[in-house]
């Protein structure tokens, strides 16, 4: 017991050490993008500082499992060279149950990630998508569920008598979209002047995207300067009213799946699809979040299969090699099968789970086979 604590201090201090490392390349390579990309912005040094500490959090959360086969070979390495693991070994200690403390100690961090980093992470890119957006405000447009359906706002540029172009905001409630986000189902359009209060009222039946505008169809308008809107509402069976929306954006709006929080993924996921929406991509990304913890055990698991024995000379570099080439080829097998079950080529349970679990049986079975010599 107290071998194995010893061993999971040395992961743990081992894995600190390089994430810190990276945190701080992260940031200073994203703080120059920063000032390259809001150079006209004139946001400072301390802006692009701020900008920065938000932006580094989604990216070092993806490179985790990456640090954490670092952590494992440096600390295998380490061990190795001080002819700990042969004493270790010398000592009756298996090479399973040399593995156990640090792969516990992988799961109990990747816990620890999707428990708390992983609501650090959507907090931060929503604080930095806002800032963003404040930045380079342009009336842009944003989308939101609700229990009475979907909700959206948009720019909308009208032009007055005399010519001079004007920017104001439409709010819209659907109370169902389409999976492509294309059409909307009793939609209800708001239209508010700048600086104003609300203008116009359009209920459509159906309100159908199309390239630059929406195309309405059984449509009542009422306008809301009159005294009396209902006396002069007027019907038509068909209206068209400008957008620069599109569907990609008004999908993208909702957001990366990354940037909502895994415990309100649930939750989300069910808006979605009350709604109408394709939940797929969430789906995959919550079942990848379920398994953080057996990615980061199975990293280790690779980095053991290669670097937990006695080495000297080219032998320990290839194997090095060999160790961190397996980690990235996980890290990648990990993104395509995201991307096999956000398509639906794949279930989702399928595209989080397959991957760790094959790569933790590779690494197990390398184990078992050095093992028996």
């Amino acid at each position: 017991m107290i071998l194995s604590a010893y061993v999971a201090r040395r992961f743990l201090r081992t894995l600190l050490m390089i994430a810190a490392i990276f945190a701080a390349i992260l940031f200073l390579i994203d703080i120059v993008e920063q000032i390259r990309r809001f150079s006209g912005e004139n946001i400072g040094l301390a802006g692009a500082a701020r900008l920065s500490a938000l932006n580094i959090t989604a990216s070092f959360y993806s490179i985790l499992p990456l640090v954490t086969v670092l952590a494992g070979i440096a600390m295998f390495l380490n061990m190795s060279r001080s002819s700990e693991l042969v004493a270790i070994r010398a000592s009756g200690r298996s090479g399973l149950r040399i593995l156990a403390a640090p792969a516990v100690a992988a799961a109990l961090a990747g816990i620890l990630c999707v428990a708390i980093l992983n609501p650090m992470v959507a907090a931060t890119t929503k604080h930095y998508d806002d800032a963003v957006t404040r930045l380079r405000s342009d009336g842009g447009q944003t989308v939101s569920l609700g229990e009475s359906g979907v909700w959206l706002r948009q720019a909308l540029r009208s032009r007055d008598a005399d010519g001079t172009e004007t920017m104001g905001q439409v709010v819209i409630r659907a109370t169902r979209a389409s999976p492509d986000a294309t059409t909307l189902y009793d939609a209800t359009f708001m239209v508010f002047a700048p600086d104003a209060g609300p203008t116009r009222r359009i209920d459509a039946a159906e309100a159908r995207l199309t390239q630059g505008a929406w195309q309405l169809s059984e449509v009542k308008e009422w306008p809301l300067t009159d005294p009396n809107p209902e006396a002069t509402a007027r019907t038509y069976p068909r209206m068209e009213l400008p957008t620069d929306l599109t569907a990609a954006r008004i999908r993208d709006s909702f957001g990366r799946p990354e940037a909502i929080p895994v415990w309100k993924l649930p939750q989300f996921i069910r808006g979605l699809e009350r709604a109408g929406f394709s939940a797929q991509r969430h789906k995959v990304w919550f079942q990848m979040e379920l398994a953080r913890p057996l990615l980061m055990a199975a990293m280790v698991a690779i980095a053991a299969a290669f670097t937990m024995r006695h080495m000297r000379g080219r032998k320990m570099g290839m194997l090095v090699l060999g160790a961190f080439g397996c980690g990235i080829g996980l890290f990648f097998l990990r993104n395509l099968a995201q991307v096999l079950g956000e398509n639906g080529d794949i279930p989702p349970v399928l595209a989080g789970w397959t991957p760790p679990i094959v790569a933790l049986l590779f690494a197990l079975g390398a184990l078992l086979r050095l093992e028996d010599g």
